[in-house]
């Protein structure tokens, strides 16, 4: 079975790019060993937001964003497992979770086969850099999910060959967010291999268009987080599925200015137990969420009036931003267990294989 394919519009990754582009690129490469100290405490920091750009997806990328006259965002063109490794290195990241940052045009508008032969390429390629530089990567496998059938074999290659940490999956494909109906046996997979699942959003195609003034990625991400979020929430996604274990990036979006609103709406359904069995805030509560971009004064008190810091992980998104944004985590008044736990603690009791990776 075919899932639902549009052509979108490619402010979803693109914008990203024209969006702090005074941002240098990633640093020249380095000794690909064990990370340098550089001041950071023994609890070194693991990434659970890092992308990496493996090389046939980087040139279909790159001819995907000539086409459309989008210039190249610095430190993507010009990736490598080594300037990664440098940049880890210098901001003492032990650990860094590989994904994909969200795709436009579906896989760019290159079709399910091309699709499929791309994921597989890719999540080789994250199994090759854990091989060749044990310790500092892990792996949040792509899915294509443009195919049922093709997906679930995916799914199975990522955990019973790669040996994937957990799986990358976009907001949503083709405006069908995850909570559709037609990913429903995705989701029934994952629940069964009680799988991390990390969620990474984009511009949706729907709403590229909706400038306010600024990039479209600086609103329209953060706000397809909570569509999904949303989706998941109000389909029974959550109250099904209750073995993956989810991962939201950037704070959850506006999840944690709007579980209020949503629990308005939603919280006194008389069928709420079917879809929200601890109730609209308890399901939220149960979910994972990075710091990519999100360390803020604002962001953090929103996110831990939300959740407990047990819930919450080092994310930085890299290359699209830095790797040392924990250095805002003391400053919006975490304790050092707190910060330890954001740091690296909280990512190895979600991925276990990363305490000794």
């Amino acid at each position: 079975m075919l899932f639902h394919h549009c052509a979108a519009c490619d402010s979803g990754a693109t914008s990203r790019r024209r969006f702090l582009t005074g941002l240098g690129a990633a640093g020249a490469a380095a000794v690909l060993g064990a990370p340098a100290v550089h001041g950071q405490s023994e609890h070194s920091l693991i990434d659970t937001h890092h992308h990496f750009y493996p090389p046939p997806y980087l040139k279909m990328q790159i001819e995907y964003e000539k086409a459309r006259n989008v210039p190249p965002y610095p430190g993507v063109y010009d990736w490598t497992p080594a300037t990664a490794i440098a940049q880890m290195d210098k901001n003492g990241v032990r650990t860094a979770v590989l994904s994909l940052a969200s795709t436009p045009g579906l896989w760019f508008d290159a079709g399910a086969e091309t699709a499929a032969r791309i994921v597989r390429i890719c999540q080789d390629y994250a199994g090759e850099m854990r091989r060749d530089h044990p310790g500092r990567f892990g792996i949040f496998a792509p899915l294509s999910m443009m195919n049922v059938d093709v997906t679930l074999k995916e799914i199975e290659y990522a955990f019973d060959i790669i040996k994937a940490d957990g799986i990358n999956l976009q907001s949503n494909y083709g405006d069908k967010w995850l909570g559709d109906p037609l990913y429903k046996p995705v989701l029934e997979e994952l629940n069964r291999r009680k799988a991390v699942v990390y969620v990474h959003p984009l511009v949706a195609a729907c709403c590229g268009r909706l400038s306010v003034g600024a990039f479209p990625a600086v609103i329209e991400v953060p706000h397809d987080t909570t569509r999904t979020v949303t989706s998941l929430l109000l389909s029974g996604s959550f109250a099904r599925y209750r073995d993956i274990q989810w991962l939201f990036s950037h704070a959850g979006g506006t999840i944690p200015m709007l579980a209020g609103r949503l629990d308005a709406f939603y919280g006194k359904r008389p069928n709420l137990k079917e879809f929200a069995p601890d109730g609209i805030f308890g399901e939220l509560k149960r979910l994972n969420y990075d710091t990519a971009n999100a360390v803020s004064a604002p962001a953090m008190a929103a996110l831990l009036k939300l959740v407990p810091v047990s819930q919450v992980t080092y994310g930085s998104d890299y290359p699209y931003f830095p790797l040392d944004q924990n250095k805002g985590l003391p400053q919006v008044g975490l304790t050092a267990a707190d910060v330890q736990a954001i740091e690296s603690g909280n990512a190895t009791r979600l991925l276990p294989r990363l305490k000794t990776a």
